[in-house]
């Protein structure tokens, strides 16, 4: 792609940017390499206020069948209505930043989703925002447990409140008020933590970049536990349609993908996050005391995982 950086980029643009560059190669690289199957295909694309990206992409490997790990850098004025909406200071803005979403072809893996990113106002104003969150097809309470006991780790290292916080920001964001249920397992969120009123530019950045290189070695693990666990048609199916749900918060809610769309961005690095397949049904509802019908009873808010 063309190179992003300008020469009169301030000092925490070109830090940003530099970092989750070489944050979106590493992950791709673990990726890769745990999946063991295929390789990411790279798609460079330009923004058209400034700047733009790189679509990592991977399908039809050993364990995923689709996801995709997205890099962006890009600049310009947003719209009047979307200004509104992200109260934006004024209308000039840079954000840099990585978003994954990852679709396993087994029932038994989940799907994650992980962010991490920069974003400054034409006034200077800058903050951080990202997190990470798991939707288990199937609930393994012991693996729920532990994803979310690294997560806690990770936010301890920084600030002993960030994991109380952001664990209820998640359960409140991963929602389906229509649904009345959590997409997932959840995991931690944040958003606009600003610089000066939240901490210094390092201390913000040190902390997202913790973040980012947790994903890695957690859902890699996650991944190596479950590949070979065996399923079958009925779990292939339930994985459909929970598929469907996520699918609905991405299209309905997500404000990542809102922002994309609202602001002129790839469309197809946008939704790349929505899965190859997914079903609906009318009424329906898992047979009482099933699998199913467990899992569905931890997708709720305010479940103390630590």
């Amino acid at each position: 792609m063309p190179t992003v950086l300008t020469t009169t980029d301030s000092f925490t643009r070109v830090a940003a940017e530099i970092w989750m560059r070489g944050f979106q190669e590493r992950l791709c690289s673990q990726l890769e390499t745990t999946d063991g199957g295929t390789t990411f295909q790279t798609d460079a694309w330009e923004h058209e206020g400034g700047g733009g990206g790189l679509s990592n992409v991977i399908q039809h490997g050993a364990v995923l069948e689709k996801g995709g790990v997205n890099f962006s850098a890009v600049w310009g004025e947003m719209s009047e209505p979307a200004g509104r909406n992200l109260l934006m200071p004024n209308p000039e803005y840079f954000a840099t930043g990585v978003s994954l979403v990852l679709h396993p072809r087994s029932p038994m893996v989940p799907i994650a989703h992980m962010n991490v990113r920069y974003f400054e106002a034409g006034n200077g104003e800058a903050w951080f925002g990202g997190g990470i969150d798991l939707t288990p097809i199937y609930v393994v309470e012991a693996q729920a447990r532990w994803f979310h006991q690294q997560l806690q780790a990770v936010c301890q290292r920084h600030n002993p409140t960030y994991y109380p916080r952001f664990k209820q920001w998640a359960d409140d964001y991963f929602y389906l008020p229509h649904r009345q249920e959590t997409r997932g397992v959840g995991g931690i969120f944040f958003d606009r933590l600003t610089v000066g009123k939240d901490g210094s530019f390092e201390d913000l950045f040190a902390f997202v970049q913790g973040v980012g290189d947790a994903f890695g070695p957690i859902y890699t693990e996650l991944m190596r536990q479950n590949r070979t666990l065996p399923y079958n048609t009925p779990e292939k199916q339930w994985q459909l349609i929970r598929r469907g749900r996520y699918a609905e918060f991405n299209l309905a809610i997500d404000r990542g993908t809102k922002f994309g769309l609202e602001t002129g961005g790839r469309t197809e690095s946008i939704l790349m996050s929505l899965p190859p397949q997914c079903e609906w049904h009318y009424n329906q509802h898992p047979a009482p005391g099933s699998p199913e019908a467990a899992t569905l009873a931890w997708l709720r808010k305010g479940v103390e995982w630590v």
